[in-house]
């Protein structure tokens, strides 16, 4: 097993110790995380990589994000609240975001690596950008300043 799980068990870990803390919420958001980590292990019949938690972390953060943005139109402030915690605890695992001059830098490196030169080597430059920015950044986001970089 080695590295490839060490996420997941910091995870797992996290849930032991809201359990004795006493500590519901913080434990039931952990084991949602827990559950589509499995899931995942379950459909694809592989242990995942820290690279693939990272995947399904940076997936329940954007459905928070998005859910958080619907609670707080509809005035539901108590759903809204309770998404942003479990998005708090959801960020905990996933590594610092970056800054837009890195993401800036990382775009025209994977154009040059990828030898991308119009719109349609975009396919190209976000495979090499993906396992780089994967849980640090917007991935639309990042799909969109490639696209307008290689428009122009």
């Amino acid at each position: 097993m080695g590295a490839q799980a060490e996420l997941k068990s910091r995870i797992e870990e996290s849930v032991k110790t809201a359990m004795r803390a006493g500590q519901q919420e913080r434990r039931d958001a952990l084991r949602l995380i827990l559950a589509a980590i499995k899931q995942v292990e379950v459909d694809t019949r592989k242990d995942l990589s820290d690279a693939d938690v990272l995947a399904i972390l940076d997936k329940l953060g954007k459905q928070r994000r998005e859910s958080i943005e619907q609670f707080a139109a509809a005035g539901r402030n108590e759903l809204e609240a309770k998404e942003r915690r479990e998005l708090e605890i959801i960020a905990e695992f996933l590594p610092p975001p970056l800054s837009e001059a890195e993401i800036g830098a990382l775009i025209d490196a994977a154009i040059a690596q990828a030898g991308a030169s119009s719109i349609k080597d975009m396919g190209k430059v976000m495979n090499v950008l993906r396992p780089e920015l994967q849980g640090r950044a917007d991935m639309a986001a990042v799909s969109a300043s490639v696209k307008t970089k290689l428009s122009g």
